[in-house]
C-alpha cells in the first residue's frame, strides 16, 4: 500500500479493511449479480495492479491494451493480456512510445467515447483509441485538477451521466455536451468522487447501480436514491480512495456470453 501512487499524501491504507472492501465488491458482482468474475493474480512488484481498468479498454469483441501514463504501471498490461486472450477477444496493443492512455480517462456512453486528456493520457493515446474503435465517435476532454476523467463522472444509466459538482467537473461536462450530437441526461452529485459509479444492465435484474456508500458520501447517496428504476447497491471504497482509487477502477466490464 505504501508504494501505490497517490496524488496527495494522506492517511495510510488499512490493508485488512481494503481487502474486506474488495471482497465485498467481488461478492456483489459474482454472488449478488451472477456475473462471471475473472480475477487477475496479485503482483507484489506492481502496487497499483488492483486498478485493472487503466490497462485495458474493452468494447464489443475488441480489447485495447493501453500504455499507462505512469511508467511504473506499464508491466501491469502483461497479466491483463493473458486474461483477455483467454476470453478470445480481438486484442490491439498500444505500442507507440509517444502514446499514453489510462482506462480511467475513457468514458464509453454506449454510443460514443469521451477521452480525458490528463496527466496520464495524451492526444496520441486518444488517437489510437479512435483508430481501434472506428465505429464510434471519439471526443477529447481536457482534465484539470483531477487524476482521470472518471474521477468525477461515469455512466449511471443507459443515457445518464453522473457528474460531480466541482467547477472542473461541470466544465468537463459542458465540453462533452458541446462535442456530442446526442443529448444525455445528467445526475449531479455533491461529491466528485461519488460520481464514479458502476452501471450494469443485468438480465433478470434490470438496471443496477453500484455507488459509494452513504457513510462515505451521505449527500450524494441521497441523490442516487432518486433513481427509482435502479437496483441500488452501496459499496464502500474508503481505502482504495486513499490511493486515488474508485469503483470503476477495479474492474473491466466485458459483455460476453459465458463460455
Amino acid at each position: 500500500c505504501r508504494q501505490a501512487l497517490r496524488s496527495v499524501a494522506g492517511p495510510e491504507v488499512d490493508f485488512a479493511r481494503a481487502e474486506r472492501e474488495y471482497q465485498l465488491y467481488v461478492g456483489v458482482l459474482r454472488g449478488k449479480l451472477g456475473l462471471q468474475v475473472l480475477e487477475l493474480p496479485a503482483d507484489e512488484s506492481l502496487p497499483d495492479c488492483v486498478f485493472v481498468e487503466d490497462v485495458a479498454v474493452v468494447c464489443e469483441e475488441t480489447a485495447l491494451l493501453t500504455r499507462p501514463g505512469a511508467p511504473s504501471r506499464r508491466k501491469e498490461v502483461e497479466a491483463m493480456k493473458r486474461a483477455l486472450e483467454s476470453l478470445n477477444l480481438n486484442i490491439v496493443e498500444m505500442v507507440d512510445e509517444n502514446a499514453t492512455l489510462d482506462g480511467g480517462d475513457v468514458l464509453f456512453t454506449g454510443r460514443e467515447f469521451f477521452v480525458g486528456l490528463s496527466r496520464r493520457t495524451n492526444q496520441r493515446g486518444a488517437e489510437i483509441l479512435a483508430d481501434t474503435f472506428k465505429d464510434y465517435a471519439v471526443s477529447t476532454v481536457p482534465v484539470h485538477d483531477s487524476l482521470h476523467l472518471k474521477s468525477f463522472c461515469s455512466m449511471a444509466g443507459p443515457n445518464l451521466i453522473a457528474i460531480g459538482s466541482s467547477e472542473a467537473a461541470q466544465k468537463a461536462l459542458k465540453t462533452m455536451q458541446q462535442m456530442s450530437d446526442h443529448r444525455y441526461d445528467k445526475l449531479t452529485v455533491p461529491d466528485d468522487a461519488a460520481a464514479n459509479c458502476i452501471y450494469l444492465n443485468v438480465p433478470s435484474k434490470g438496471h443496477v447501480l453500484l455507488h459509494r456508500a452513504p457513510e462515505e458520501f451521505p449527500d450524494s447517496a441521497k441523490v442516487f436514491e432518486k433513481l427509482k428504476d435502479h437496483m441500488l447497491i452501496p459499496i464502500a471504497a474508503t481505502e482504495l480512495a486513499k490511493v486515488d482509487g474508485s469503483l470503476t477502477c477495479c474492474s473491466v466490464l466485458i459483455n460476453k456470453a459465458s463460455e
